[in-house]
């Protein structure tokens, strides 16, 4: 070890100069090194986690901390036994922020590139994205890469879309660059559809999920070939990223890794825009008519009273005269049976219909009072609400029978559909039943309240 000392001490007598250096050697701790990320996690109890603030990473919604990198990352908190701390230090920050040991590994949808991998270590990907050029649908004639010469493109500082940019313009594609700092891509992605800027790239994940909030937009040109998205620690934090490694394997055996993918992304392809486009026009010509009572009702039942406004749409896309094939009526579609058990006397009047289908939902809720986490126990009641509490009780049957989690709605999209084949309504107690409707019917409700989420 090469020590260098101040040449300032050189104007201390010889004796006094040899006290400073025995003194000095004597209580210096030669072989201290920073503490290993895991050793003082544990020693803690908490870890910090480094993200971004964005509707696919991070962001708090009725006071509750949401996202899908969160969710994982808490998760991980949770295998490791500590504390989550989250940091949204801006994404420009991000990596230096881990290297300056102000985080302990960042989760905020980065993908692994071969320039990142030069800086930071990556966990083993738990996701597969694409670059996809975004344009409004009015804009035309980007049909290959050549197409690219002279446009403007729009990308946050530091992306992959940025590295992927400079390749194509250094191939020959004269294309421009227009490079913003701590913008979220979905902030780019709202601006393309207010046709502010005509190009931005977003990760598939990030242009699916923002495509039901700005429906006017078009995933286009891919850029990329499929890219991993994956989780970034300190370079040679081996202990750490082995720690990382083992949970998400285990979390993929486990299905918590598919639970939580279908939980976040799981119908975002199913695009209608016609019907998307509708929803969001009548959320304002239409819902304030309705939202009071809907915030009312559904404070009583401690609902969030946006998903009882997705729920609404889904029944009568806020028309109080709207009646179905079937005989229901009104704003929440209810039975002249539910509306007497009730207490109401006029379906079609929205105040009533809108509390009769809220407290007839708090009914189906308190009957699946086996079911202990509260979303999903909400799942079963609006799925119910479509198709009846029975059949879903079969469905729980057969999902037993087929080796899947009775308690879980994601089982339920997988048998729900069973109760439409002779060969196992036959079986069952209720009979028949349109099951792929109703996992239908609860797709769109949670789109709705997906888009409703992200309104101000």
């Amino acid at each position: 070890m090469k020590v260098q000392i101040d040449t300032r001490l050189l104007a201390f007598p010889a004796g006094v100069l040899l006290v400073i250096i025995v003194v000095f050697i004597t209580f210096h701790d030669w072989s201290r090194a920073p503490q290993p990320t895991l050793e003082r996690i544990r020693k803690e109890g908490e870890i910090r986690l480094l993200t971004d603030n964005s509707s696919n990473t991070y962001y708090i919604y009725r006071e509750r901390p949401m996202g899908f990198e969160y969710e994982l990352a808490k998760q991980f908190a949770d295998y490791l036994g500590v504390e989550l701390k989250v940091y949204t230090p801006g994404w420009n920050d991000l990596i230096p922020f881990l290297l300056k040991n102000r985080g302990d590994f960042i989760a905020a949808g980065m993908t692994a590139t071969d320039r990142r991998k030069a800086v930071v270590d990556f966990s083993d990907p738990y996701m597969k994205v694409q670059q996809r050029i975004i344009r409004h649908k009015l804009v035309f004639g980007l049909e290959n890469i050549a197409d690219m010469e002279g446009r403007i493109f729009h990308v946050r500082r530091g992306t992959s879309y940025q590295g992927r940019l400079e390749e194509i313009r250094d191939s020959g594609v004269d294309l421009k660059i227009e490079l913003h700092d701590n913008v979220a891509t979905e902030e780019l992605i709202r601006k393309v559809a207010r046709r502010k800027i005509a190009f931005t790239v977003a990760d598939s994940n990030i242009a699916l999920l923002n495509r039901r909030y700005y429906p006017d937009i078009k995933i286009g040109l891919p850029l990329h070939q499929e890219q991993s998205l994956a989780w970034a620690v300190r370079k040679d934090d081996r202990a750490f990223l082995e720690k990382m490694n083992d949970f998400l394997e285990k979390l993929e055996e486990e299905g918590g890794l598919s639970r939580l993918f279908e939980k976040y992304y799981g119908d975002v392809e199913v695009f209608d825009y016609f019907d998307l486009k509708k929803f969001h026009e009548r959320i304002v010509t239409r819902l304030p008519e309705f939202i009071h009572t809907i915030k009312e009702e559904s404070a009583k039942a401690g609902f969030d009273w946006r998903l009882m406004a997705a729920l609404v749409y889904q029944e009568s896309h806020f028309n109080p005269k709207a009646e179905s094939y079937t005989g229901v009526r009104g704003l929440m579609q209810v039975t002249q049976t539910t509306a007497e058990e009730m207490g109401i006397e006029d379906r079609l009047d929205p105040i009533q219909s809108i509390r009769a289908g809220i407290r007839y939902l708090n009914k189906l809720f308190a009957r699946f009072d086996d079911i202990e986490s509260r979303e999903q126990r909400l799942l079963f009641a609006m799925g119910s609400y479509n198709i009846g509490y029975g059949h879903i009780r079969d469905a729980q049957k057969i999902a037993v029978e087929e080796g899947l989690e009775a308690d879980m709605w994601s089982s339920m999209k997988s048998v729900l559909p069973y109760l439409m084949k002779r060969s196992y309504y036959l079986h069952t107690e209720h009979g028949y039943a349109r099951g792929r409707e109703a996992v239908r019917y609860v797709d769109r409700i949670l789109t709705y309240y997906d888009i409703l989420k992200q309104k101000p």
